[in-house]
């Protein structure tokens, strides 16, 4: 920690599992996109980021997501990251799981966390031709909307959409790791978005400690509370667990 000494409370032994928010890349640069500093050309996030929107202008989302992976193009892992990454090398049995979709965790070896919500750097078809997903790093995609390399029609981004499913994988082996762990630790989350956040409550009433890292407290119930960004008690609660 910076000016002020970390107070950590008994941490268990055995696996340890972790719920990523956005506020894990805050240090990094990353806009959250919601609240009034989140609109854009007028427009929320909510109002974008539905196959809704994306049926009825397909360019105008692509050009918000185009818009994001310019920012995110930007921004490196932050001290949150590394800290992250050094406990998934080190100790045996982590599983990180995050609601991002920045890709900056994954830029961090060894971490290879579950995307619950997909990755703003991946596309698929958007008619359901059968091509898996794709990777493209570019910033700036120099065709919008893109277009599938197999079939010809609209591309869309590799991400989970207001009003659809988490990716059923991933979703099992985070609610599996949750259930198994005996270290909880959500970070950077407002703990309001599900079904993310009932990973919180399905670790605690397993028997795992829980433990929120946030700058100010959420509604979540768990067992303790570290107060500060991610990026300055990360690394000295990783250190103690490692």
């Amino acid at each position: 920690m910076v000016g002020r000494e970390l107070r950590l409370p008994p941490l268990p032994a055995g696996p340890v599992a972790v719920l990523c928010g956005a506020g894990l890349a805050a240090a990094s640069g990353v806009p959250t996109f919601r609240g009034p500093a989140g609109l854009w050309r007028r427009h929320r996030p909510e109002e974008l980021a539905t196959p809704a929107a994306f049926a009825r202008d397909p360019r105008l989302v692509w050009e918000w997501y185009d818009w994001r992976r310019g920012l995110i193009a930007g921004c490196r892992p932050n001290a949150g990251h590394r800290a992250l990454a050094r406990l998934a090398g080190s100790r045996p049995g982590t599983t990180l799981i995050s609601q991002n979709v920045d890709g900056l965790q994954e830029r961090v070896p060894p971490a290879r966390p579950l995307l619950l919500h997909g990755s703003i750097w991946r596309l698929r078809c958007a008619g359901g031709c059968g091509r898996g997903e794709w990777e493209d790093r570019r910033p700036r995609l120099p065709e919008l909307p893109p277009r599938c390399p197999d079939c010809g029609g609209l591309a869309r981004p590799a991400v989970v959409w207001f009003g659809e499913g988490l990716p059923a994988g991933s979703w099992r082996r985070a609610a599996a790791a949750a259930s198994a762990c005996a270290l909880f630790l959500a970070v950077g989350t407002s703990a309001v978005v599900q079904p993310a956040a009932g990973l919180i409550d399905l670790a605690r009433s397993a028997g795992a400690v829980t433990i929120e890292v946030n700058p100010e407290p959420t509604a979540a119930a768990v067992d303790h509370r570290l107060v500060g960004p991610a990026e300055e008690i990360l690394p000295a609660l990783v250190a103690a667990l490692v």
